[in-house]
């Protein structure tokens, strides 16, 4: 029997938590809920969660920095759920390590697709394609089984979202894609309508392992048209 996926939602709207989590049971989800910040990060030190569905307006903390220090233990998948429609407030939120975002109000059956995809995209390699689990260049080894990536042995801390764009790039180095190709390749769709999202992913991912995240050796800008990773 397969175990149980476990879903925390920090929401301090208790209708909306309560209505969710209903919702995830019938798909045979386990749910956990957190009204607070503080009360999200006791779950997420104790639990080992699969997934996690964050609200930004708490009454103790911001959920944009909430996501950040949650993203600085583990890359759990997390979406983003909330009141808040500015592209600034999507950004920020993608910037700081979150894989999705949605606002309310919302689609039940949208957000259990969502969390699906993403789980689907976060559990496993394509066992159909072993010789790609790990892949290497230069100092840096993409170790796709363990979503793992190292730089001269040390390994770098990566949101899960952040470890797949870095895979596609790799998988298919020197070729050059789109902001929109990239979204429809690692979102499945185009999640946000905004490409802006690729433009935030791919400066996070240099900062954490490019010698010189201005001047990248591997990750290289086509301007006018998008990204590629470069082993020229």
């Amino acid at each position: 029997m397969n175990k149980k996926k476990k879903i925390l939602i920090i929401e301090d709207e208790k209708d909306i938590s309560r209505i969710v989590k209903d919702y995830l049971n019938k798909y045979g989800y386990e749910v956990f809920i957190a009204e607070t910040g503080k009360e999200g990060m006791r779950f997420i030190e104790t639990l080992v969660l699969d997934f996690i569905i964050l609200d930004l307006m708490l009454p103790d903390a911001d959920g944009i920095e909430l996501c950040r220090k949650i993203r600085e233990k583990n890359n759990t998948p997390i979406l983003i759920l909330s009141a808040r429609t500015s592209d600034t407030d999507k950004v920020l939120g993608l910037g700081f390590g979150a894989d999705d975002y949605m606002t309310k109000p919302f689609s039940l059956s949208e957000l259990v697709a969502r969390i699906n995809a993403h789980l689907r995209r976060y559990e496993g390699a394509d066992s159909t394609q072993k010789n790609e689990d790990v892949l290497h260049f230069g100092n840096v080894v993409v170790d796709k089984k363990a979503y793992r990536l190292t730089v001269d042995g040390n390994e770098i801390t990566l949101s899960s979202k952040e470890f797949e764009l870095l895979y596609f790039l790799s998988k298919n180095k020197n070729q050059v894609f789109s902001k929109s190709q990239l979204l429809d390749a690692i979102w499945g769709h185009a999640a946000y309508g905004d490409e802006n999202t690729i433009t935030v992913y791919i400066r996070r991912i240099r900062e954490k392992f490019e010698v010189d995240p201005s001047n990248p050796t591997y990750i290289k800008t086509v301007w006018g048209v998008g990204y590629k990773l470069s082993l020229d």
